[in-house]
């Protein structure tokens, strides 16, 4: 179960909270193709790309720049809106990242 209203998550939780997230994005299609685009990948490249860390940090920190969309996520799973961003700091924290979605590193 995941934890609905800790200021601390796991990074297994956080993971959790990540994958649901990238599922519930999948079901719409314009915001999944926005993201998509500002990743810097296409549609068949999702699934090899969401075995990343930091690609599910890009998706939680997509949430976090989409207000409507992070509060419907949130409304539809019982999770407080504040746990995205302590879920996307869980996992920012257990994998060393500094990413944000679409930089390449380069």
């Amino acid at each position: 179960m995941i934890a609905r209203h800790s200021s601390r998550l796991g990074s297994e939780e956080a993971e959790a909270i990540a994958t649901d997230a990238l599922g519930y994005l999948a079901s719409d299609m314009e915001h999944l193709g926005r993201f998509l685009a500002l990743a810097g990948i296409g549609p068949a490249d999702l699934r090899d790309a969401a075995s990343e860390p930091g690609f599910l940090i890009g998706v939680l920190e997509f949430y976090m720049g989409h207000e409507a969309l992070l509060l419907a996520f949130c409304e539809a799973r019982s999770l407080r809106p504040t746990t995205i961003a302590t879920a996307r700091h869980a996992l920012d924290t257990a994998h060393g990242e500094g990413v944000v979605y679409g930089e390449s590193g380069e």
